[in-house]
């Protein structure tokens, strides 16, 4: 195996590949030589954190108040430990929470305006954002160092991540295992397809998150509703898909596999499903988009665990720095699941677009 064919796995997405594209002298104006460079990619990535740094970040705060802070906090942490110690000493099992080490700009701010003008004020430093309407990046680094060892709503992030990743899960094996029999139906039968056109293209359009109370008078609030509601999401976009995936097979190639003799169920697993299979795969990946948007949406009222929880019980007790990690993650995972769906793709559809 050669150097280059060495090189695959989800890094080859990434990498420019050798093509006719490389050898044209007109670039300008080609669209298709025009590719995503990875290195513009994560320098914009650093501009935006950059942005959000000096959006947040408060000038000429004074450094002695910030000691004071932390000898503040490091005083609640040691006598926090000693009485948990009395009571482990004495056999009492209720121990008391150890306050954090490490306050956030948010704790520094908060002891400043509650300080006398002489110590610490508001005219003492500038910042353009503040804790209350958007938290630094520092915050958010420390909100999601809590959320991963202490977690939140008694569940830890990864628990949280975790909990919505097997909905989504659930929910797309649920609605692709309805969608695409009833989409194949469809592209292959006239009959069938005047007989599912109608209910599904009036459902269709309807969004998801427009029939969560109905769906929450129903099943109640938990884990059901959400599934449920995924499956909604996500069944109509995996009919559409296999309808279509059914109908962009060739013709010559259904009667070359009759004209051998084939059966009609060796027609649908040999010719039909193969050739269909790129479109079913971008029928996945637009499904597992909605309904990870859907989700988290529903988990806004409708669950109480989940990404979508932590952020709607964090936003009713104003903890913005756990709002902004419980986006970012959502942001991440969505990210890692498209790339995930186009690695599978690139392996499991090697023919996609060769004819």
């Amino acid at each position: 195996m050669t150097m280059a064919g060495s090189k695959g796995g989800l890094v080859g997405l990434f990498k420019r590949r050798g093509s006719q594209n490389d050898r044209k002298t007109v670039t300008f104006g080609d669209a298709s030589a025009v590719r995503s460079l990875p290195m513009y990619s994560l320098l914009a990535l650093l501009g935006l954190v950059f942005f959000w740094y000096l959006a947040t970040q408060p000038f000429g705060f004074p450094d002695d108040f910030k000691a004071t802070v932390d000898e503040t906090f490091q005083v609640a942490a040691d006598d926090a430990e000693v009485r948990n110690q009395e009571r482990i000493d004495s056999g009492n099992p209720n121990l008391i929470e150890i306050p954090f080490l490490d306050p956030t700009q948010r704790d520094y701010l908060a002891a400043c305006a509650q300080a006398p003008d002489d110590q610490c004020s508001s005219s003492d430093y500038s910042q353009f954002l503040s804790p209350s309407k958007f938290p630094s990046p520092g915050d958010t680094w420390v909100a999601f160092n809590r959320l991963r060892t202490r977690g939140f709503q008694n569940e830890t992030l990864a628990g949280h991540a975790g909990i919505s990743l097997w909905r989504v899960i659930r929910g797309m094996f649920w609605g692709t295992l309805i969608g695409v029999p009833i989409g194949f139906a469809m592209g292959l039968s006239s009959r069938l397809r005047g007989l599912f056109d109608t209910p599904v293209e009036l459902f269709r359009p309807i969004p998801p998150l427009a029939l969560l109370p109905l769906f929450i008078v129903w099943f109640g609030i938990g884990d059901g509703t959400a599934v449920r509601l995924l499956i909604f999401a996500s069944v109509w976009i995996m009919i559409i898909a296999a309808r279509a995936g059914a109908r962009t097979v060739k013709l010559s190639k259904v009667r070359a596999a009759y004209s051998l003799g084939a059966s009609k169920s060796q027609v649908l697993r040999r010719v039909i499903l193969p050739n269909a299979l790129p479109e079913l795969f971008t029928g996945v990946r637009v499904a597992l988009g909605v309904s990870w948007g859907t989700l988290v949406a529903a988990e806004l009222v409708g669950a109480s665990s989940g990404l979508g929880s932590m952020i709607f019980t964090a936003r009713n007790n104003l903890r913005l720095d756990v709002v902004v990690v419980g986006v970012i993650v959502i942001a991440v995972i969505g990210v890692l699941m498209d790339l995930i769906m186009r690695f599978a793709e690139s392996k499991l559809i090697p023919w996609r677009g060769k004819g």
